[in-house]
């Protein structure tokens, strides 16, 4: 059969490791594949630019129309990032008859609506594996994998960035600011680590994970996100001293009451494997109701590694190419009819366990006065660990953990508590799950 022509939209860190792996391994490749995939032309930002892959029988040029409108290209594979310009592209690509293989997280988030409801209608596939969690198979997984189950939840450490920082400030006693310039420095952060760092990319990752989970639309503006840069050694290390880890972790979980989506700081036990994934390394742990739980781990970006992942979307796009589309695997795992518009909760409304840490002053009845603030709001205490001199009147630190209690109620009394005069300034709130 004739080779299958590829076109890259993007020859960056991800594009260069997927050409590199198309070309080293290509007769493995078309062995899979049935037929060889050839790579023909690529679109980049600059063509003087030195390269270090292989770019020989590549056609180069800065202009990605070129690329769309190439008559001899059935699929292009987007490999920059963002949206605007490039959702353009994608939709242009859809409309020229063209299957779309994408590595964009924020771009199927936003616009995977959309995208494949254009795609449907032109009886072609979008193929994202790569989009999340980089070199593991988590989409193929869930969506394929795991059809024969009703999937209860998913819990997933999805940002190498964070958890690069995470593992550093608990290993090394590191402040945030000193080992997010580390990282900076190392690669593994942008000069503007916001998206990272505040959990917007998690976020825009756990919009996917749970959509072919649980067969709901795209929502990526239903997520609760809340980012790092607030966490201190302090926590981690009485954390550690409690039995948990603290780790940046997005949560999708699907309950009578609606289906919860949030990406936070969350304390684990030790004891749980994704409590030890360390590091860049991304790892999503799912539990579904025939196989129980079971864990992914790899890494989670990376030229090859991601790149192994595009490949294979590839691989199954040119083996569908022939095949009837109202047979080919859903894109959100669940045919098109079947999707339904379950309510999103609000994050007052989600139920899980509490760390609290408060500065207080050393007298009699402090501890009193707290007590019955968390008891009118049916809010129950399971430990508490005092930290400081115990010189009556110097402040101490008093760490808590509090049972399941509903957000919007712990909310309430945390408010009553730092309104106490023996309270000193915030209250520092981080959520614990079991992850059993």
């Amino acid at each position: 059969m004739k080779a299958v022509n590829i076109g890259l939209i993007g020859l960056g860190t991800v594009g260069s490791g997927t050409l590199t792996v198309l070309k080293r391994n290509a007769q493995e490749i078309s062995r899979r594949a049935g037929r060889e995939i050839r790579v023909i032309a690529a679109a980049v930002k600059d063509l003087s630019k030195q390269r270090d892959v292989d770019t020989e029988g590549v056609y180069l040029t800065e202009n990605m129309d070129e690329i769309v409108n190439h008559p001899d290209i059935e699929i292009v594979v987007e490999l920059v990032g963002g949206d605007g310009l490039i959702l353009e592209a994608v939709m242009g690509a859809l409309d020229n008859g063209m299957h779309v293989v994408t590595a964009n997280k924020a771009l199927i988030a936003l616009h995977g609506n959309e995208i494949f409801q254009k795609a449907r209608e032109k009886g072609l596939v979008v193929a994202f594996e790569s989009a999340v969690a980089g070199g593991i198979p988590i989409i193929k997984s869930i969506r394929e994998g795991l059809s024969a189950n009703r999937i209860e939840w998913l819990a997933g450490i999805i940002n190498g960035t964070s958890n690069y920082i995470l593992t550093e400030m608990t290993e090394s006693g590191a402040n945030f600011d000193d080992v997010l310039k580390d990282a900076q420095d190392l690669g593994y952060a942008e000069a503007d680590p916001t998206f990272d760092i505040e959990g917007i990319d998690a976020a825009h990752k756990l919009t996917i994970l749970a959509s072919i989970a649980f067969g709901i639309p795209l929502q990526f503006d239903s997520v609760y996100v809340e980012g790092i840069s607030a966490i201190t050694g302090e926590d981690i290390t009485y954390a550690e001293e409690l039995g948990y880890r603290v780790k940046h972790v997005g949560i999708a979980r699907n309950s009578e009451s609606g289906i919860e989506l949030r990406v936070h700081p969350t304390l684990i036990p030790v004891s749980r494997l994704i409590a030890n994934v360390n590091g860049v390394m991304n790892a999503v742990l799912v539990e579904s109701d025939a196989v129980g739980p079971t864990l992914y781990y790899g890494a989670g970006a990376g030229s090859e590694p991601t790149a192994s992942a595009v490949v294979a979307d590839l691989v199954d796009v040119v083996r569908t190419i022939t095949t009837d589309p109202e047979n080919r695997v859903p894109h959100l795992a669940f045919h098109k009819d079947n999707i339904i518009d379950a309510p999103i909760m609000d994050m007052s409304q989600v139920e899980t366990a509490y760390y609290l840490r408060m500065t207080v002053t050393n007298k009699p009845g402090v501890m009193a006065s707290i007590a019955t603030i968390f008891g009118d709001r049916d809010i129950s205490i399971d430990s508490i660990l005092q930290k400081g001199s115990g010189h009556r009147n110097d402040d101490v630190s008093i760490i808590m953990l509090i049972q399941n209690t509903l957000e919007g109620n712990l909310v309430e009394a945390v408010t009553r508590v730092e309104e106490l005069s023996t309270v000193k300034g915030r209250v520092i709130r981080i959520r614990m799950e079991q992850l059993s």
